[in-house]
């Protein structure tokens, strides 16, 4: 069972303001954030994201709808979620892909649509299985942003210019 899931906040989600709504949806989880962050999307992130649908003829309109061009919100909220069953009960909460066929009183059945366009805008990403939660993961977060240990880590010698505060 997996203990940590990768949750996004969608740019549509963003720019609906449902942060704070999603936000209490989740808590009722009992879960803990054990990382959180804004992020703009790169394309290469979006494609390395949703790899596993490359082949789909809505991918483009896929990597478009993460990265927010559709919305003018060229950012997610991305937060790692821990805890027993976390897939599992994110997921639940989630509701189904398809806004359509989500439970009404899911996050996605309450707050998503489907476009003319049939993109589905969904506000929200919750990782499917425990190997998708620990690949997606690592995608969007360094070790040292996470509180906890979740995966093996080895040190290295970072060597990067950075920025600081002035």
């Amino acid at each position: 069972m997996g203990k940590a899931t990768l949750v996004l906040i969608k740019p549509d989600g963003l720019k609906k303001s449902l942060t704070g709504n999603i936000l209490t949806r989740l808590s009722e989880t009992k879960l803990d954030i054990v990382a959180a962050r804004i992020a703009h999307v790169s394309t290469d992130l979006a494609k390395e994201h949703y790899e596993a649908l490359s082949d789909k003829p809505f991918f483009d309109d896929l990597i478009q709808y993460i990265r927010g061009d559709f919305h003018e919100k060229r950012k997610v909220m991305a937060m790692v979620y821990y805890g027993e069953g976390a897939i599992a009960k994110v997921r639940q909460l989630a509701g189904a892909t398809n806004p359509e066929e989500a439970d009404a009183v899911s996050i996605r059945g309450q707050y998503g649509r489907i476009t003319t366009k049939g993109v589905y805008e969904n506000v929200i990403h919750a990782s499917a299985h425990k190997e998708d939660a620990e690949r997606e993961i690592k995608l969007w977060f360094e070790p040292e942003e996470v509180i906890v240990d979740l995966y093996p880590t080895k040190m290295h010698e970072k060597k990067i210019l950075g920025k600081t505060w002035a």
